[in-house]
């Protein structure tokens, strides 16, 4: 089957990159024809939050991906709709992930053939961070698409506001190019951290959606303050750091926090996840996150609050904890976590979750749909 991918994938960086790229591997790897077609403009500099939209690593990747749309120029639109009607793809997977993209993605889409099956992948379908028109913008996206496949059941709950066309809903699998887990003390001392301390780690773009400030909080809290444990905080600031530098120096936890600001490539990633004790999440909305399934791949437990499609994916007091989103309720469970030793357990049942999230069976998955679309349709 000819499949196209559209969305961000190299030479753009980050987590939505390199989920369309496993999954267009994972595509390959299961019989089947697919590349992907990416940006040559996301957006406009003046837009960009952080300091680089670009990936500086070499392109490795064994198939096609090809660098044609300009999100903000419509004229591109339509010849994008051409160029990809004249390679007749059997399907056409488009990435959701903000209402930014709306007004391309959709254009593009509806300007191609009624033989094409568009299958819509969300990673979010009402935005953390709401602007107006959001919903008239997600509105005008949705109705392009014949089927939809969401990254968690909140998600897909969502989704049922827009649209009543075909849906499924598959966890956010775990990216292929993650590397291989290596002992801690080898990741330490990488990182130049000390063998006989905690760590906590706190990883990604830091937005206010996400709670670094709830972590924070937690950190200073008595039931945690003499357990010898340190937070790595590790990623680009989307938002001016000067205000969680604040709360720090207020709560007085300046030596029991490390930030490193700034974006950390895929090759790196190892060492972080493989040094830290606990990987902590304490989102204030969500869909999901790919920080978790990366968690799971290095077997590292995680610490989520309740928010969103978080929890799916966190059996509590098994491979982490789900907790509220209170200060008081995220240091108990650190507490818990670190005076009783939970880290050993909690990998082992990890390690026995981690096939739930293969890229194998999400393809799949979007296989199934595509077919039930054909049925849906029935004969011309």
């Amino acid at each position: 089957m000819r499949i196209i991918i559209i969305g961000p994938a190299y030479p753009y960086r980050g987590g939505i990159a390199d989920t369309n790229e496993s999954l267009c591997q994972s595509l390959n790897e299961n019989g089947h024809d697919a590349s992907i077609i990416t940006f040559t403009v996301q957006y406009p500099d003046f837009l960009f939050p952080g300091k680089s939209q670009y990936n500086t690593e070499p392109n490795t990747y064994p198939y096609d991906i090809d660098r044609m749309i300009h999100a903000l120029n419509p004229v591109n639109w339509f010849q994008v709709a051409r160029r990809i009607n004249t390679m007749k793809p059997d399907l056409v997977i488009v990435r959701y992930w903000m209402p930014y993209f709306a007004p391309a993605l959709g254009t593009i889409v509806r300007r191609l053939d009624k033989s094409i099956q568009t299958i819509a992948m969300c990673d979010n379908v009402i935005p953390h961070e709401k602007r107006p028109g959001d919903r008239a913008l997600t509105t005008y996206f949705t109705g392009s698409f014949d089927g939809f496949i969401t990254l968690s059941k909140t998600t897909l709950r969502e989704l049922d506001e827009f649209t009543n066309k075909p849906k499924t809903s598959y966890p956010h699998p775990i990216n292929k190019n993650l590397g291989e887990i290596i002992s801690q003390n080898e990741a330490r001392d990488h990182l130049d951290l000390d063998e006989n301390t905690h760590y906590m780690l706190f990883f990604g773009l830091v937005r206010d959606y996400k709670g670094l400030d709830l972590t924070l909080q937690a950190l200073s809290k008595p039931v945690v303050k003499n357990l010898n444990i340190h937070l790595l905080v590790v990623g680009e600031f989307y938002e001016p750091r000067e205000k969680y530098d604040t709360i720090i120096d207020e709560l007085g936890i300046g030596d029991q926090v490390t930030i490193i600001d700034h974006f950390i490539p895929t090759s790196e990633i190892k060492y972080y996840f493989s040094a830290a004790d606990l990987i902590i999440q304490t989102y204030k909305t969500a869909s999901q996150s790919g920080v978790s399934q990366i968690a799971y791949h290095f077997e590292c437990p995680i610490l989520v609050t309740d928010v969103g499609g978080l929890g799916e994916v966190v059996l509590h007091q098994k491979t982490g904890y789900v907790t509220e989103k209170d200060p008081e309720d995220i240091a108990h469970c650190i507490a818990d976590y670190f005076e009783n030793n939970r880290r050993k357990p909690f990998s082992l049942t990890m390690q026995q979750e981690k096939p739930k999230y293969s890229w194998k069976v999400f393809s799949e998955k979007i296989i199934d749909l595509y077919h039930q679309l054909q049925k849906t349709e029935g004969p011309d």
